[in-house]
């Protein structure tokens, strides 16, 4: 295999230079980047790069139940002990952590009221000593009732102390280690965090040959007798699928051990990545041999910073799924049979319920669970990003700033020009993309848009990056990640979801228009200057709109939300308009909305004026958003946006209507432009003057249908259909 890459499931640290060694005596073309994790490369315990991954989800899932785990108390139970890299540098993630119990292969740790600052200090320092067992734990530092035992004693005397935080019966005065070890892993902490090596958590159907790992049989439990509230998987296959989802079913939030601890594995990736391109540089005497591990060294802390950028991003991808609930069970069924047909997903192999089971859960108000949802989240990155490999997408020069953002600062500083000789190139990039469609825009993101539109995937990819760049939403959405525990999560939610609303939106139409024709640069260039326009544009809006965003901003604003971004959020699917704003512009003869007519640069979009009929960008916006708010179509948008959308005709009969009423909006503003009048409001009433016996009947429509109960989907449909004709009809001529 001319690619191959070894990343030892463990003794990754210790191994790694003895597998580079025989790769470099055999003249293998990658050296040293055979085996990630050597002394020239990343050292993922020094890093803590796994663990911090892991935390990662579990801040994630905190933050689910309104719990900040750096600024809070939480109790953990774990697997591993303070010597190790993922349970040692976990545990020292928190200065909050209450650890009240912990096993390793050799000991039993018990702190049942611990001192989080002193028990921490504590972690600290045999995690620095190395080579450190329980056994070398301060006594005097474990809270009453706590001690350490060994595994092999006869058996362990429990404290009422002990039995109170184990959740354990109070006559029980002693257990076997073994039950013990079970009792651990059952109580009623508020993490269970796994760092070590083996199998504790199967589900109630499977047994203990089946899980194969006879070594934890008698300790392992299942996943429906779990009492903590949240699972971190750190160390690798610490629960089997069927256990986690058991778990999952039950309350607890949990995801998968590929999705907690895929931090070491990026990080490998780079490592290898960085590697080529460096030896490269090496190659060609733009880097001396002597630079070499040192160069690669320096880069050490933004490699990190990089891979823990995918962990958040991942978990805000599933915790906005699960948000969705039971509503979204139709589209993950047709996700699940493209993925079957096209990335070979075998629903059996990896535990995924039929149609059948899927429909059942949904009627019992039961969605997809975390682990299930991280399993589809894998298999749809997998399929796209084959699918933009094989495509012309890399070959846009656009792509070249998402290879360079790829690599750390120094690289990008010092062989930015050199970064397309890297072997590797459209690899990344379609990695790179595949990832930001999936977790900006969702797991069934990319098939929902193919399905609909009958666009192929590359071009999908291509009206995505443009729409990411021009509103920018990576910021949006980086800002959104950050937010605080105290914001509701209800609220975190909406603000979530409503970004992937105008992804939708505007991918959709920018492929309806076959805008991704040209270079994406092109497309940027051609829209961006909305952006002039975006950032404040209540001043555009009608009264009832400038109403409801301010409204929706000082309530985000009151739970904890920053103004500005408060204000983003609330405007958010507002900003959608001005890309029918800029396509108005331009048949009105404006070719840059960021220049004048002429195209000199003006400083105000408001500046950009025509010749003969002096309309200018901002009144052309301004007519837009009079219209749209004097015939209260923001009314009819929720409403498209409640229809049922549980099969592919009623979700493709949605995007129509909404399609159809912006288009129409489009129209109407065109006429109303033509009309006389020197600003926005005077062209609109004499509009509405020369139309007025098909207004008059179009605001009887939309008076009866807002007057609508809204419970009925198929009067809703029938009365939308009418609506939008009867707006179609108020064109004139």
């Amino acid at each position: 295999d001319s690619y191959l890459v070894v990343a030892a499931d463990k003794g990754t640290a210790a191994f790694s230079d003895t597998a580079n060694a025989i790769s470099l005596e055999r003249g293998f073309w990658l050296g040293d980047a055979f085996a990630s994790g050597g002394s020239v490369g990343y050292d993922h315990k020094a890093m803590g790069i796994t663990a911090r991954g892991a935390w990662e989800s579990v801040k994630r899932h905190f933050f689910e139940l309104g719990v900040d785990t750096q600024s809070e108390a939480f109790t953990v139970v774990g697997v591993g002990d303070m010597s190790g890299d993922v349970f040692g540098n976990g545990m020292l993630l928190s200065e909050h952590i209450h650890l009240i119990a912990a096993f390793d292969h050799r000991d039993i740790f018990l702190d049942p009221t611990p001192d989080a600052a002193a028990s921490y200090k504590e972690r600290e320092r045999l995690f620095t000593a190395g080579r450190t067992s329980w056994q070398d734990f301060d006594r005097s530092v474990i809270s009453e009732g706590g001690g350490v035992y060994s595994r092999r004693d006869k058996s362990v005397p429990l404290t009422p102390q002990v039995r109170e935080a184990l959740g354990i019966e109070d006559d029980v005065e002693s257990m076997s280690p073994q039950e013990l070890v079970r009792r651990v892993l059952l109580a009623p902490a508020d993490l269970l965090y796994n760092g070590g090596i083996g199998t504790y958590v199967k589900a109630s159907t499977e047994t203990n040959q089946e899980v194969g790992d006879k070594a934890n049989d008698a300790i392992r439990v299942n996943g429906e007798d779990l009492r903590v509230k949240v699972i971190g998987e750190g160390g690798n296959l610490g629960a089997t699928q069927l256990g986690r989802i058991e778990a999952a079913l039950n309350g607890i939030l949990v995801n998968t051990d590929a999705i907690d601890n895929s931090g070491g594995v990026e990080s490998s990736d780079r490592e290898v990545n960085i590697k080529i391109l460096v030896d490269g540089m090496v190659q060609a005497g733009l880097l001396s041999a002597d630079e070499r591990a040192e160069f690669i060294e320096s880069m050490t802390d933004e490699v990190a910073e990089l891979v823990l950028r995918t962990n958040v991003a991942q978990n805000v991808l599933l915790t906005t799924e699960r948000a969705r609930g039971v509503s979204f069970t139709e589209m993950f069924i047709r996700l699940m049979h493209w993925l079957e047909d096209t990335a070979d997903l075998n629903r059996e192999l990896e535990f995924l319920p039929s149609d059948s089971e899927l429909r059942e859960r949904a009627a019992q108000g039961q969605p997809l669970t975390g682990p299930e949802l991280s399993v589809l989240t894998a298999y749809a990155k997998i399929q796209l990003s084959a699918a933009l490999v094989d495509s012309d997408l890399a070959d846009d020069p656009w792509f070249h700033r998402t290879l360079s953002q790829y690599f750390p600062a120094q690289i990008r500083e010092r062989f930015d020009g050199e970064l397309d000789t890297h072997p590797l190139r459209k690899e990344i990039i379609s990695t790179v993309v595949a990832n930001q469609i999936i977790n900006y825009g969702g797991i069934a993101f990319a098939y929902r848009v193919v399905d609909d539109s009958g666009s192929d995937l590359a071009d999908v990819a291509r009206a995505f990056t443009a729409a990411m760049e021009i509103f920018e939403l990576e910021s949006y959405a980086s800002r959104h990640a950050q937010l605080d525990a105290d914001v509701p999560l209800e609220l975190w939610n909406r603000m979530s979801l409503r970004m992937r609303r105008l992804l939708d939106r505007v991918v959709r139409w920018f492929l309806h228009r076959q805008d991704t024709d040209c270079g994406i640069q092109e497309l940027v260039e051609m829209y961006r200057p909305i952006v002039a326009l975006r950032f404040g544009s209540q001043h555009l809006m009608g009264e009832e709109s400038q109403e409801r965003t301010q409204a929706e901003a000082e309530l985000a604003e009151r739970h904890g939300v920053p103004r500005d971004l408060a204000v983003e959020w609330a405007e958010l699917l507002d900003a959608f308009a001005l890309l029918d704003v800029a396509r108005l512009a331009q048949s009105q003869g404006i070719t840059n909305v960021a220049t004048g007519g002429d195209g000199a640069a003006s400083s105000s979009p408001d500046e950009a004026v025509t010749d003969e009929n002096g309309v200018s960008v901002l009144m052309i916006a301004r007519v837009y958003f009079a219209l749209f708010d004097r015939y209260g179509l923001e009314n009819l948008l929720n409403r498209i946006s409640a229809l049922p959308q549980s099969t592919r005709w009623e979700n493709m009969a949605r995007i129509a209507m909404r399609e159809d009423l912006y288009s129409t909006l489009v129209a109407l503003a065109a006429q109303a432009l033509e009309s006389p009048g020197e600003d926005a409001q005077q062209k609109v009433q004499a509009w509405e003057q020369e139309n007025a016996d098909r207004l008059e009947r179009l605001r009887e429509v939309l008076d009866e249908i807002e007057s609508m109960p809204g419970d009925d989907a198929g009067g809703e449909l029938a009365a939308l259909s009418v609506a939008l004709r009867t707006l179609r009809g108020a064109l004139a001529g």
